[in-house]
């Protein structure tokens, strides 16, 4: 029965789409948005640009932070990252941005009236976190991800790139550890967890135990990754992020480490700007260009 409203509602938004579908096609950049609802074991809208066309694609699947506010999740936007995303497809990918769980209209949550929306990436109390379950559920997201739009034949299966920003950067650096051998890159934008803890900035959740953690994942991650960070970052500022990337690499992990230089009054949030594009797209061209 869910599977069926989920088809239904699915089949609507597809309609819109293509009811605003001709002025995009006309577009030189020749690419096209669409909404799309995920019947996965976790049902989850999603933002898919594509270039037009039948395909298959390359798949991008694009993850997004966390916000452990209720309030702030359900204000969360359909679409965060739509110019980078727009930048992949212009390039000929199929790109998926799912929004999570919990998210929207399902951010409920509230103890007193034991009412729980679906939100499984809390971390935990800081004193002992659990950063290694909360990057894995979202990881199993994404092979969800990759199943489903291979079964549909829309995406060329073995031909899968991940891109993760923050908690969703940590997901796709998780992801890594379990060399799903459909994705060929990860690349990660400020990737992390436990960042600015009270809304303090650079206050982070244990991290000694984050930098653990990574190196946990390093031990058995081989998928060629780049890792992205901005000077100005203040929920994973510099000295953290190299200590994450050196445990990595020393336990076995293969990533490239870039830092770029101070972005706006706030670095955490470099991919979701217009204006970053020309920055990281030479890091991000270069480094696809050496996985083909």
């Amino acid at each position: 029965m869910v599977n069926l409203v989920l088809g239904r509602v699915a089949a609507t938004l597809l309609v819109l789409v293509a009811l605003a579908a001709p002025a995009r096609a006309e577009d030189a950049s020749r690419i096209q948005e669409e909404v799309w609802v995920l019947p996965l074991p976790l049902p989850m809208f999603a933002y898919l640009v594509r270039p037009v066309g039948d395909g298959p694609f390359p798949l991008v699947i694009m993850n997004h932070g966390v916000s452990l506010n209720p309030t702030d999740r359900s204000f969360f936007p359909l679409v965060e990252f739509r110019d980078a995303a727009k930048w992949f497809a212009k390039r000929g990918y199929l790109v998926v941005a799912p929004v999570g769980t919990g998210y929207g209209a399902a951010a409920i949550d509230m103890t007193e009236r034991a009412l729980f929306g679906p939100f499984f990436s809390k971390v935990g109390k800081c004193i002992n976190p659990n950063f290694h379950d909360a990057g894995r559920a979202v990881a199993q997201v994404d092979l969800w991800i990759i199943d489903y739009m291979a079964a549909e034949k829309r995406i060329i299966p073995k031909d899968v790139i991940v891109v993760g920003q923050s908690a969703g950067g940590w997901a796709s650096i998780a992801l890594s550890s379990v060399n799903p051998p459909q994705v060929k890159a990860i690349i990660t934008f400020a990737a992390g967890r436990g960042g600015r803890v009270g809304g303090k900035p650079n206050n982070n959740c244990a991290p000694d135990k984050l930098v653990e953690a990574t190196a946990d994942f390093g031990r058995t991650s081989r998928v060629p990754m780049l890792w992205i960070y901005i000077e100005n970052d203040t929920f994973f500022g510099p000295d953290l992020s190299k200590r994450m990337y050196q445990a990595f690499t020393a336990a076995g992990g293969r990533a490239e480490y870039h830092l770029m230089p101070p972005f706006g009054n706030e670095g955490h949030f470099f991919i979701g700007s217009p204006d970053a594009i020309p920055l990281w797209s030479p890091l991000v061209t270069k480094f696809l260009d050496a996985q083909k």
